[in-house]
């Protein structure tokens, strides 16, 4: 049986957009430490955000992009009688918002040849547009989960 989940440190949100979700961002965007590089990276692409689509707001265009990114079922495997299945199962909200700030990071390395917060200000546009190499995670996540819909008996 699983432990209890101990109670998490709530995050002061960031100086600038007075927001949680930002400064979650920030910590995910962080590398060896550098928590100032990285708000300067977060805060930069909300600034080309605010330039290449002349919105007041930044912030709406992460919340959309977030929405976008975030999964709502995943397969886990599971060994019943000697051979594994992939059962697909709802993904707890801590964790569905976990897999979108990683698929987001992650997609915004994986490009080449440009300044981190200039790729991840385009990722952010695209999963906004409900495009991009984040949205697409989740798509081919979700299309596992309902080719796999016949072993949903299994999870328990």
């Amino acid at each position: 049986m699983r432990r209890k989940v101990k109670n998490r440190k709530e995050l002061q949100p960031d100086a600038i957009y007075n927001s949680q979700k930002v400064t979650k961002l920030i910590n995910y965007c962080m590398e060896d430490g550098k928590k100032e590089a990285a708000r300067k990276i977060v805060f930069g692409a909300f600034l080309i955000i605010k330039e290449k689509l002349k919105t007041e707001n930044p912030l709406e265009v992460f919340d959309t992009a977030l929405k976008n990114i975030t999964p709502l079922m995943e397969v886990r495997s599971r060994r019943v009688g000697g051979a594994n299945y992939q059962v697909p199962v709802e993904v707890r909200q801590e964790r569905r918002l976990a897999l979108a700030y990683r698929w987001l990071i992650g997609a915004a390395r994986g490009k080449k040849g440009k300044p981190m917060r200039e790729k991840l200000a385009e990722e952010l546009i695209l999963a906004s547009k409900n495009e991009g190499e984040a949205v697409k995670k989740r798509e081919n996540v979700h299309k596992m989960a309902e080719a796999n819909k016949a072993f949903a008996h299994f999870a328990w």
